[in-house]
């Protein structure tokens, strides 16, 4: 009701209050007075003037002639604004119908909403003609004229019209008139009308009538945006408000005063802490205040050990009989970080009473909440695993979804084969939307007990035959794909299932995708002969596009298997007599590329020719192809241009996103790394550094909404780091040229600038980039501090004609400092089964010390700490501590700089004054790297 934005200062998250849950412009439209706004009032309470005409339904019932059971229909079906504005007549009427003239309006609301386009002289005609509706005293037609005027958003000479009687409204003795005449005005009005009406507004927000009084309130939230110096002026009255025995006066009072205090931490705090006293009774406010409340907690970073009397506001909420009240604390709780298995009890016993509900929403959110706790306290959860296998039968699919991965999460190894008895039932019964879920679920606990992989993906597999959509089958091969990357063990059976399934899949994409993946993993299976006749079989059966991708498949078989190839030589060449062009030309090319004589060994350099990556950008490639299709010149890929224009891989990756499966390469960092690569080998300065180890997410070195945007990115190399300075020039009237970023190592003595490649020129609002590079011992995680300058010449740019001016101006702008620390020359790489990888490592490059580390907060924290340090990949979900664990342990996986593989054991103690001890074993494949471990986490 008070904007999109989703942080937890605003009241639009509160579950079950759909009807508030609106934009700014879905809050306007609808009807200010509705039995929908007294939900603690039935609605034969509602004035009969002010309830919802029948008319005003967009759907109405008609029964069929031939046919019991009623067809739900439209009346908006089929209009057109022409037809609509000619009815629109009716408002010049000397004798106004009252009721044909809401419903043209209410044709006029539905096009508008549907996104029809008014133009200036059809919106100013339809303006003038509502207007003269004001004459009229039906208090339905008035409410449809409000929400009219509110739709047109008239300009400022057309307001001046309808002002006064606005004005007159917002004084007259009928409330509804009141109440909707504020919102108007509030919605069109500038800051020099408002300060005309502000007296009225702040009489309205005390206003005995709780509809008068939310309507300024809601008002005040929406002003509080553009007129903000005002609105601040009002907060005697809105703390007012916020003692009001109306439900939702003082849950629309309270959502404003924080607004107006959210900026002040202090402020927000003494409010909350006044609030939580009991002066509050409206369950929709309370529920506000559990929101603030939680807010309070994690800005402050509250010790819950110690006291805390915020939490135990939370906890008496539990109490509480407001049911959205209960759930909002036990939901709040179980978000709170750091929160302990103890205090997380109350909250689950309560969620776990609503498992067992009558009403479906308290169970969805019930169980949907446990989902998210299962996530970081499983444990915790395992008492509501009961409750949570009786609503596998639930109606609703969603709490039955929902239910099947909570309890996916929380079971244990043992407890895997009951729960794919059970979903195995389930799946007929649910559409493939909730289908993509369970998969997702299920391909998550494989991965968590890789030892049950043959079940799983049994289970996979038998699905996969099962109807379906195409996003269905793409999760299911995703999954497998994902499992076979991860757990080495599942590679055989996982591709002979992929295999079966191409033999009757109906999707081209999916048929490609896995002949491709295919082709990768089949050659280093132990049989590859195994699959040559499934991949045939699409040569003979599918469509040209899967024919030709089953030729690429065969040959990488033939090129990467010598005792293959003739066998492989014999089917392309039947290849060669395809009715399609493109199945020909690959089938020719490689019997040509591969060689003459199939007995003899391919190439390395014919292979990486043929299935090697291709090293120029393909927006390049395709300029190029274009070009050569044009002219008579011989196309040769070399001249294809290696220079990216545009700036690569700058943005960060989004936060927790899904890994996938066909569509992406084993791991991010690889894929990072070979955007950059292509990007710094294509500069000369840079091409003699060898290759590219590692690229890390871009650092801001300035902050928010300054003239310059710059962050960098830390590409590191055996014996060189490169900066690369991701500039962004944000004032128009500004071209840089020449830019330059000074970089002083005083702080860094082991680094020797040895190249820089400035930016000739930066326009306004087109990204450019400017790298610097330093030598460094090879092999050394030399570690500093880097402070920066940026240097560039200014031209002026006239507005008018966008040109620059001849001279310029020398100037610089001062940026953040840049650190190169020792996780910087760690690749996070993990391994499916660490135990395995540990025994694969010779014990004699095993280093072990242990280190004292002083008085911690907790074992998390120090965990998160020593991870961070490392900049290691946690293996197994170690990296999460249970809750008050005396003592923990973690396995780290990594790659160093040179392609050293390193394993990492730390074992964690606490004792009862919070003195914890660590003991740190590491071993990788040189015995002087895991010394360079030990170096680096006792220097940290």
């Amino acid at each position: 009701m008070y904007g999109e934005r989703q942080d937890s200062s605003l009241p639009l998250r509160l579950r079950g209050l759909s009807h508030l849950h609106k934009t700014p412009h879905s809050i306007d439209r609808s009807p200010v007075v509705l039995s929908s706004h007294f939900p603690s009032l039935p609605s034969s309470s509602i004035p009969s003037d002010l309830a919802t005409p029948t008319w005003l339904s967009p759907l109405s019932k008609r029964k069929d002639d031939d046919h019991d059971e009623e067809e739900e229909y439209s009346p908006f079906h089929g209009i057109e604004k022409g037809a609509v504005l000619q009815e629109a007549r009716v408002f010049h009427d000397p004798q106004l119908d009252a009721r044909k003239c809401s419903q043209v309006i209410t044709k006029l609301l539905y096009l508008l909403n549907q996104g029809e386009t008014f133009t200036k002289v059809e919106a100013t005609g339809v303006f003038f003609a509502v207007t003269k509706l004001f004459q009229s005293k039906d208090t339905v037609l008035r409410r449809m004229v409000y929400l009219m005027i509110k739709e047109l958003s008239p300009s400022a000479d057309e307001v001046i019209i309808v002002t006064s009687s606005l004005m007159k409204d917002m004084n007259s003795k009928t409330d509804m008139y009141r109440a909707n005449a504020i919102r108007v005005l509030c919605r069109i009005t500038d800051s020099t009308l408002l300060a005309q009406i502000e007296r009225y507004l702040k009489q309205a927000i005390v206003d005995k009538n709780p509809v008068v009084s939310s309507a300024a309130l809601v008002s005040a939230v929406h002003l509080l945006q553009t007129n903000p110096e005002i609105v601040k002026r009002w907060s005697n009255e809105v703390q007012e408000a916020v003692q009001s025995r109306a439900a939702l006066v003082q849950f629309h009072a309270l959502a404003l005063l924080h607004q107006i205090r959210q900026n002040d931490r202090l402020a927000v705090t003494k409010l909350v802490t006044s609030l939580t006293k009991g002066s509050v009774r409206s369950p929709l406010a309370q529920c506000l205040l559990i929101r603030y409340t939680s807010q309070v907690i994690r800005e402050s970073n509250a010790n819950l050990q110690g006291e805390r009397p915020f939490f135990d506001y939370l906890e008496s909420c539990l109490r509480h009989k407001a049911e959205m009240v209960v759930f909002e604390a036990a939901r709040a709780i179980t978000e709170l970080s750091g929160v302990t298995s103890r205090e997380l009890t109350p909250a689950i016993t309560v969620l776990q009473l609503f498992l067992s509900s009558s009403k479906p929403v308290l169970r969805f959110a019930a169980i949907r909440t446990l989902n998210k706790v299962a996530n970081t306290h499983p444990l915790a959860v395992t008492n509501c695993n009961i409750d949570m296998e009786s609503l596998i039968s639930d109606q609703n699919r969603s709490i039955a979804t929902l239910a099947i991965t909570t309890l996916l999460k929380t079971g244990n190894e043992s407890s895997v084969d009951r729960l794919m008895k059970q979903i195995t039932n389930f799946m007929s019964d649910i559409a493939d939307e909730f289908k993509i879920v369970v998969v997702e679920a299920i391909r998550s606990l494989c991965l968590k007990f890789p030892l049950k992989y043959r079940s799983l993906m049994n289970f996979l597999s038998n699905i996969l035959r099962e109807e379906g959509g195409f996003d269905y089958k793409k999760a299911i091969v995703d999954s497998i794909v994902i499992l076979i990357r991860d757990i080495p063990e599942a590679k055989e059976i996982g591709l002979f299932h992929l295999c079966e399934f191409i033999e009757d899949c109906e999707f081209t994409y999916l048929s490609t995708q896995i002949l491709h993946f295919l082709g990768n993993e089949g050659p280093k299976t132990s049989d590859p002969s195994r699959y040559i006749r499934y991949i045939y079989n699409r040569v003979i059966l599918e469509n040209a596009t899967v024919r030709a991708c089953a030729v690429s498949t065969l040959a990488k078989f033939g090129a990467m298997v010598d005792s293959l190839k003739p066998r492989i030589f014999v089917l392309l060449r039947r290849c060669l007599f395809d009715s399609d062009d493109e199945v020909r030309d690959r089938a020719t090319l490689y019997l040509n590329t591969l060689g003459s004589d199939p007995a003899t060994e391919t190439d390395q350099e014919v292979k990486e020719f043929l299935f090697g990556p291709l090293d120029v950008p393909l927006i390049n490639f395709e300029t190029s192809l274009r070009n050569y299709v044009a002219s008579d010149v011989p196309f040769d890929i070399f001249s294809v241009p290696k220079e990216i224009k545009s700036q690569p891989l700058a943005e960060k990756k989004a936060p927790g996103k899904k890994p996938t499966g066909l569509t992406t390469a084993p791991s991010a960092p690889t894929s990072v790394v070979d955007g950059y690569e292509k990007l710094l080998s294509s500069i000369p300065e840079f091409s003699g550094f060898g290759k590219l180890f590692k690229s890390s997410a871009p650092v801001e070195l300035t902050e928010a909404e300054t003239e310059y945007s710059v962050n960098a990115v830390k590409h590191i190399f055996d014996s060189h780091v490169i900066f690369q300075y991701n500039c962004t020039n944000t004032i128009a009237e500004q071209l840089l040229e020449m830019v330059t970023v000074f970089v002083d190592p005083s702080e860094a003595e082991e680094f020797s600038e040895v190249a820089t490649k400035p930016l000739r020129s930066l326009p306004y609002a087109s990204p450019g980039q400017t790298f610097v590079a330093f030598e460094k011992p090879e092999g050394v995680p030399a570690t500093g501090k880097f402070s920066n300058l940026l240097k560039f010449v200014v031209k002026e740019v006239d507005p008018a004609t966008g040109e620059a001016e001849e001279e310029g101006v020398e100037d610089e702008y001062q940026l953040e400092d840049l650190e190169i620390a020792a996780a910087d020359y760690m690749l996070k790489v993990g391994v499916s089964n660490f135990k395995n990888a540990w025994d694969g490592m010779d014990p004699d490059n095993e280093r072990i010390d242990e280190y004292g580390l002083g008085v911690k907060e907790s074992l998390a924290e120090t965990v998160k700490a020593v991870i961070d340090i490392v900049g290691m990949q946690p293996c197994e979900g170690t990296d999460v501590v249970p809750n008050n664990s005396r003592s923990h342990t973690c396995l780290l996986s990594g790659i160093f700089v040179g392609n050293v593989k390193v394993l990492v054991r730390v074992s964690f103690g606490i004792d009862g004054s919070k003195q914890v001890a660590m003991k740190l074993a590491v071993r990788s494949e040189d015995p002087e790297i895991s010394e360079k471990i030990h170096e680096i986490v006792a220097e940290g």
